[in-house]
């Protein structure tokens, strides 16, 4: 499995978030989106509908009727009602839960950079987890960096 560790330093998560997603759902994969904050997942539904004016990206939160027809899921935790294989977590928070899946995209700032090192470091002796750390170049690019 993959944990793919994105440090926001030059685009903000309502930047990056929708751009993750839709490499998700074009690549025919399923997204389960968590945050533990009931207000920030509000947020980031809202952020989902309206990031282009031109498209949306389909998704429901969880806890309704069709939280398995939904192509992106937001939850607060990591139970994918929806069958996602893919996990991005948005909120900066690691959850080991996030190691069921099969691709993790952990999403931080500076202010969650603390915890992002402890969980690359946890990581870095576990068995079958691929790890990939992510940063922006000067002109908003993302490389590889380790």
């Amino acid at each position: 499995m993959q944990v793919n560790f994105y440090h926001l330093t030059r685009m903000p998560l309502e930047r990056v978030l929708p751009q993750i997603a839709e490499k998700v759902l074009e690549s025919g994969e399923r997204l389960l989106v968590v945050a533990e904050d009931p207000g920030f997942r509000g947020k980031l539904d809202q952020l989902l509908w309206s990031y282009r004016t031109d498209s949306f990206l389909p998704h429901g939160q969880a806890g309704g009727p069709d939280d398995a027809r939904q192509p992106i899921l937001i939850c607060e935790t990591a139970d994918a009602a929806n069958g996602a294989r893919y996990v991005a977590l948005a909120d900066g928070v690691w959850r080991d839960e996030a190691l069921g899946f099969e691709r993790v995209f952990h999403l931080f700032d500076e202010d969650a950079i603390q915890e992002a090192r402890a969980a690359w470091k946890a990581l870095a002796d576990r068995e079958g987890v691929e790890r990939r750390y992510w940063k922006q170049d000067e002109n908003g690019r993302w490389e590889q960096a380790a």
